[in-house]
């Protein structure tokens, strides 16, 4: 096999070749450098901007869901109160009117049975 030495006008189209090489390795490397600097700007632009709205939204729904257990607590105070005053005026009418209210839970006692006689016939026939 013959085999064709290297001629010296090849060795220059080769440093030619490599130091073009070289020179977009170098270009590419300065793009892509700066692209990613700029893209770590943007993320601390943004990471700045978003950082007090984020802040302001937490503290808004930390007041709301304050507000809403004030509310809650509130509506079961009012609950608890009319719960009482509807016992103390049931007690004061028992304590007035003692046969009234006599009658009045034995008339009630009868109906609710009625009312249960008649649903336990009804799924007897169902």
């Amino acid at each position: 096999m013959l085999s064709n030495p290297p001629t010296e006008s090849s060795n220059p189209l080769t440093e030619q070749a490599a130091q073009s090489a070289d020179r977009a390795i170098q270009a590419s490397q300065r793009v892509t450098n700066r692209a990613f600097d700029s893209l770590a700007g943007s993320v601390q632009d943004l990471k700045h901007e978003v950082a007090p709205m984020l802040n302001r939204a937490t503290g808004e729904v930390s007041a709301f869901a304050q507000r809403g257990l004030d509310a809650v607590r509130q509506g079961s105070q009012q609950l608890q109160d009319q719960a009482r005053r509807a016992s103390d005026s049931s007690m004061d009418y028992v304590r007035h009117e003692p046969l009234k209210s006599i009658l009045i839970a034995a008339a009630t006692g009868a109906a609710l049975m009625a009312l249960v006689g008649m649903l336990s016939r009804s799924r007897d026939r169902a």
